[in-house]
């Protein structure tokens, strides 16, 4: 496990709960042997796969990848690559990353290319603890020996760009202390930069919002709604567009509730015509050992469909299969 790897995952909030836990009965060599075997051969035996990659903990399935190259000589994720296909394979490729090093390459295919994926950056780097945003920047470096702050300087620009490298600075306090008069003051910064006058002052914006800790936004918030008689969503809507928006209501609504963000995130990629199957899969494979559970809570109590129905009618095939596994 390389040190960026954060040790533990632990949410900022407290309770939340995973769907994937370590594998009690985990045999590396069992697992390793009934991969090869579902590859063997005419047709995969992509239940098998399925069975083994859900059911076993990312440190669980990093040491298959390891074991089945130290037995077969070759590389677990060419073998997969080869035998499966679309958002199946996709999938199944993520869940053989660590969160961590699946975060840096959804962050360089992101900005790889012409055009740059705005969503996915808002949705990374601003939903990251400090000790996350340090480990992606690491594993970044380490994968592409690119630096994560220059790319983003290249790819974003502007307000956008300045936030994301605030974000970046990994410095936001975390401790769980309100201090009053600091939510009033802030507050009043906030309706003063924002609704309070002609144009708005982004970089107050994005300095609380980037800072202060969860509790002090959400006392922030409160103040700023007896200020102003509107919510600070409200607000953002109204002085804010385009990507910027999206980042000052991600850091929000995280602030208030990290999983409700995530569950509305699903919901997003699921809404009209088509499936965005990418979001799916950083959030259903990325979150599944962190609050993937909570997460199901969330989805049902605000949309009135248990998340798993959803994804039945939105996903087919093995692709469907893999998830509602992840699921459980």
């Amino acid at each position: 496990q390389p040190d960026w790897e954060p040790a533990t995952q632990q949410r900022n909030m407290g309770n939340a709960q995973p769907t994937i836990v370590e594998y009690p009965d985990f045999d590396v060599v069992a697992d390793i042997k009934a991969i090869r075997k579902a590859c063997k051969g005419l047709g995969t035996d992509e239940e098998a796969i399925i069975e083994i990659l859900a059911n076993r903990s990312c440190f669980q399935r990093l040491q298959i990848k390891q074991a089945y190259f130290d037995k077969y000589d070759d590389e677990l994720v060419e073998v997969l690559k080869k035998e499966l296909s679309g958002s199946f394979e996709k999938a199944v490729i993520a869940m053989l990353d660590s969160p961590v090093v699946f975060a840096a390459k959804e962050l360089r295919r992101a900005m790889k290319g012409a055009g740059t994926d705005e969503d996915v950056l808002v949705e990374i780097l601003c939903t990251r603890t400090n000790e996350e945003l340090r480990a992606v920047k690491e594993a970044y470096q380490e994968l592409f020996e690119r630096d994560l702050e220059e790319d983003i300087e290249g790819d974003t620009s502007g307000d956008v760009r300045n936030l994301l490298i605030t974000l970046l600075q990994a410095d936001r306090d975390e401790g769980y202390e309100v201090n009053e008069e600091q939510a009033v003051e802030d507050a009043t910064e906030l309706f003063e930069a924002g609704e309070g006058r002609f144009g708005t002052d982004e970089s107050t914006f994005s300095f609380i919002l980037a800072k202060r800790n969860y509790l002090q936004l959400q006392a922030t918030f409160k103040v700023y709604e007896q200020l102003s008689g509107t919510d600070i969503k409200d607000a953002i809507k109204n002085e804010a567009s385009g990507t910027l928006r999206d980042c000052y209501m991600t850091l929000v609504r995280c602030a208030k509730n990290l999983q409700l963000y995530y569950a509305r995130r699903l919901n997003s990629a699921m809404k009209g015509a088509g499936t965005d199957e990418d979001t799916l899969i950083r959030i259903i494979v990325g979150r599944s050992e962190i609050d993937l559970e909570t997460i199901k809570d969330m989805y049902s109590e605000k949309y009135d469909v248990p998340l798993r129905d959803a994804l039945c009618s939105e996903c087919g095939g093995d692709f469907k299969r893999l998830l509602l596994q992840i699921l459980h």
